[in-house]
Parts: C-alpha cells; sequence; structure tokens
C-alpha cells in the first residue's frame, strides 16, 4: 500500500495528489461508506479523488459535537449517563468544555504500562517494528501489538468517556508510540485527521513512564480549541490541482505560532505520571517542548478516534482517510 510506503518515504511522491488517489483506488473497499456520506454533504464527485475542507465551500454541516455547544456546560450534567463515571472524571470533563483537554489520573496499572514497554522494546530490537520517516514516532503498534490494541487502544471504559464526550460511538483509527519526546510544533489534530461536520475527532495521550520538564514535557494551549479551524485555505500551503505543495506542513506550523502570539495564549506543560491519560479536542493546539536532557526518554502512546458517521479526511494531504 502507498500508505505503508510513505511512513519511511520522504521525497517528492508525497506531494502528488495523484499518489494518493491510487492509494484510494487500492482501497476500494474501505471507502465505499463514503459514497452516502458525500450525497449527504452534497459532495458531487469521486470518492476516490482528492478531498479538502474547499469542497465545502466554507459551508458547514450544522451538526456539531454537543461538548461544542454553547449550552454544554448545563447540559453535560443532566444527562444520565454522566451520573455513571466517577466524580473526578465529572470534573474533568466540564474542564473539557472549558479549556479543551482532561487528564484521568493513573488510568492505567503499572503492570500495564511495563508490559507495552516491554513489548515495544522487544519488538524494535527484533526489527518487527520501526520508527516512521521522522524517527520519532511507531506507526500503528497496534497492528501487531494485542496488548497495545485491546488493553490501551480498544479499552472499554476509553471508548465509552470518548463517545460521551463526543456524542457519537467513536471509531479508533490510528495509534502513535514513542520513545522520545517528539519535539513537535505546536498543531491541530484537525489539520491532519479532519471530519465533516468539524470537531469529530479526538485523541488521547498514554503516559508509559513518568515524565519530566528536560525530557520534552507535552505543551497544550488551553482554550484554544474554541479558535477558529485552520485550514489549507487559511495560509499559503502551495495547494493545487496536481500537488499538495511543498512544506505545506511547515507553512501551517509557522501560521499556527502566528495564531498564537494574536490571541494570546498561554502554553501549559503537562508532567503526567506513568498511568496518566491526557484527552484533548480536534481543535486544541498543542506539541512537544526540546528535550534538554541527552537520552531522556519519554515513553508515550498516543490514539485517534473518529465518530461514527462522519465525513474523515486530511486535510494537508487531500485524501479521504481509510477506516
Amino acid at each position: 500500500m502507498v500508505q505503508r510506503f510513505f511512513e519511511k518515504y520522504t521525497g517528492f511522491l508525497r506531494s502528488l495528489k495523484a499518489v494518493y488517489v491510487i492509494n484510494n483506488l487500492f482501497n476500494a473497499r474501505k471507502l465505499a461508506p463514503n459514497k452516502r456520506l458525500y450525497k449527504q454533504y452534497h459532495l458531487s464527485k469521486s470518492i476516490f479523488a482528492p478531498l479538502g475542507s474547499s469542497d465545502f465551500g466554507g459551508v458547514h454541516h450544522p451538526d456539531v459535537p454537543w461538548i461544542d455547544r454553547q449550552d454544554a456546560l448545563a447540559a453535560l450534567p443532566k444527562h444520565p449517563e454522566f451520573a455513571t463515571f466517577a466524580p473526578e472524571v465529572q470534573e474533568q470533563m466540564l474542564h473539557f468544555v472549558q479549556n479543551g483537554f482532561m487528564v484521568v489520573k493513573g488510568f492505567f496499572p503499572q503492570a500495564d504500562t511495563d508490559a507495552l514497554n516491554a513489548e515495544v522494546d522487544l519488538q524494535l530490537k527484533s526489527g518487527k517494528a520501526g520508527f516512521n520517516y521522522s524517527g520519532r514516532k511507531i506507526f500503528n503498534f497496534f497492528e501487531q501489538s494485542g496488548l497495545a490494541d485491546q488493553r490501551f487502544f480498544k479499552n472499554p471504559e476509553l471508548l465509552r468517556l470518548l463517545s460521551f464526550l463526543l456524542g457519537k460511538p467513536v471509531i479508533p483509527f490510528q495509534t502513535l508510540n514513542f520513545t522520545h519526546g517528539s519535539e513537535q510544533k505546536a498543531h491541530s489534530d484537525s489539520i491532519h485527521m479532519t471530519t465533516e461536520p468539524p470537531g469529530y475527532l479526538i485523541a488521547t495521550w498514554i503516559a508509559l513512564e513518568d515524565c519530566s520538564m528536560d525530557s520534552g514535557a507535552l505543551i497544550y494551549y488551553p482554550g484554544s480549541h474554541r479558535l477558529p479551524y485552520i485550514t489549507t485555505e487559511h495560509y499559503d500551503s502551495g495547494n493545487t490541482a496536481l500537488t499538495i505543495g511543498d512544506h505545506s506542513n511547515k507553512r501551517y506550523e509557522d501560521k499556527i505560532a502566528e495564531v498564537i502570539v494574536e490571541n494570546k495564549l498561554e502554553k501549559q506543560y503537562f508532567l503526567a505520571k506513568r498511568g496518566d491519560v491526557l484527552v484533548w479536542h480536534a481543535n486544541l493546539l498543542h506539541g512537544g517542548s526540546p528535550i534538554t536532557r541527552e537520552g531522556a526518554t519519554r515513553k508515550s502512546m498516543v490514539c485517534h478516534y473518529f465518530a461514527e458517521g462522519v465525513l474523515c479526511y486530511h486535510e494537508i494531504s487531500q485524501r479521504p482517510a481509510i477506516l
């Protein structure tokens, strides 16, 4: 598959839309449900063609996640399922509405995180797992690890929480495992994993060891999820009919840096303890701080989930998501 090829490849082919169209054709069966969604969202184009926010002409479906509605703070406690969560989780849900993230402390026991760390190390050493072109990310480790898949990625209680937050059942989409901090510049996941209507993506960051400032702690900007979504139409992405543009992601990160300054957003650090889970909104700006201690690790697992019944695509690479 083209996707597998691009896990390592960094050259010119990554910018050609035709390459992604070929990959779409290989995944015709998985993309078939999009025919109904394209009709629902009034898209008159092939399900194999490039897809981006510009195809919606600036008019989005009025459906939004209920946590994004103006009455969300009042509505959450009134929902019957709200009372089934622990009091500390309930408090964090309300925090999510206001700030775009929540923390569930000690969700995973040490025995589970130890077991996953051991499995990652073993598969890296054996060559059964490897980092993608970034040199930092182990892409979709759940595909070769039952532990990562069932205990972490598809943890029933975690899925219940995420589905409650979005107001729709969630579909596990992809995972990223890290042994070191990403040092990634501030970004919103919505530019990479996009939905129509907007906002129907949610993510978790699982600490597999205690984190410290010098190991490249995760950073986020509380309240930034309330800002308008940035798409390739809001910066000079270089997107054309044939290519997604050279350095589109770099230009996007530059745009986000401007947004942070313009809105006077305040950076916060997540100094997680092993087993903690950070849940964040699709539009929350976040990234990784610099690693300042040589050899410092920051073992973690990131999971992304789409909501059922919405159209999912990748704004920067202009392609439908293959679920």
